[in-house]
């Protein structure tokens, strides 16, 4: 009977070790996709930065994530997609889109984060985003020929679909190459998170490097 009760104390020290080690193993700051997304510039590691224009965090991202971006090596490909989830979402990410198509959102993309952050305009309607944008040097009438067009349609269910596909629930977040997902909360803050974006960037350099070996 001694020989039981001692043999139940010691298996229940064993699981109480195990308990305290897996409570204090940190959890990792992202999750690895159990389906890869295929990158849009094969060759390149890409880096995405999934936001919406109506969301303070992602505004609050900008400052830092922007001269991060601008220095990316060259074997490096960033590319920010619009989170479409309904109602203003979808028509801020349509926005997104047209002027991206047209080759000017570099241009004015602070200026419409402004404009819905700061002077609280909704910039929900085309003919309202139109006006806008015109203020900023946009043409009007370009502006809503491309919103409509059948090009963009084909954007949107394009960053629909990759949405899905990296699972997101929110924003800011960051995929690095198709694998790895994670937001700027999980990952500590907005320069952890860049942070673990160029760990991870290089992690998959070094990867492709020694299977070119």
């Amino acid at each position: 009977m001694r020989n039981l009760i001692i043999s139940a104390a010691l298996v229940a020290a064993s699981l109480f070790g195990m308990t305290a080690q897996a409570a204090e193993a940190p959890a990792a700051p992202y999750v690895e996709l159990s389906n890869p997304v295929p990158v849009a510039v094969p060759g390149k590691i890409e880096v995405v930065e999934l936001f919406w224009y109506g969301c303070p965090h992602c505004y609050a991202f900008e400052p830092v994530i922007n001269p991060w971006a601008e220095k990316l090596p060259s074997d490096v490909n960033f590319v920010r997609i619009p989170a479409m989830f309904g109602g203003p979402w979808d028509a801020h990410g349509q926005m997104f889109l047209t002027l991206e198509a047209m080759g000017v959102e570099n241009k004015v993309h602070a200026a419409v984060f402004n404009a819905i952050q700061k002077e609280h305009k909704k910039l929900v309607d085309k003919n309202e985003m139109a006006d806008f944008l015109a203020t900023q040097g946009v043409d009007k009438d370009k502006f809503l020929a491309t919103f409509d067009s059948f090009a963009i349609k084909g954007q949107i269910n394009k960053a629909r679909e990759l949405a899905k596909k990296y699972e997101i629930s929110g924003v800011p977040t960051m995929v690095v190459n198709g694998k790895y997902r994670f937001d700027v909360g999980s990952a500590g803050g907005a320069e952890q998170a860049l942070k673990l974006a160029d760990k991870l960037v290089d992690q998959e350099r070094a990867a492709t490097k020694a299977a070119a070996n």
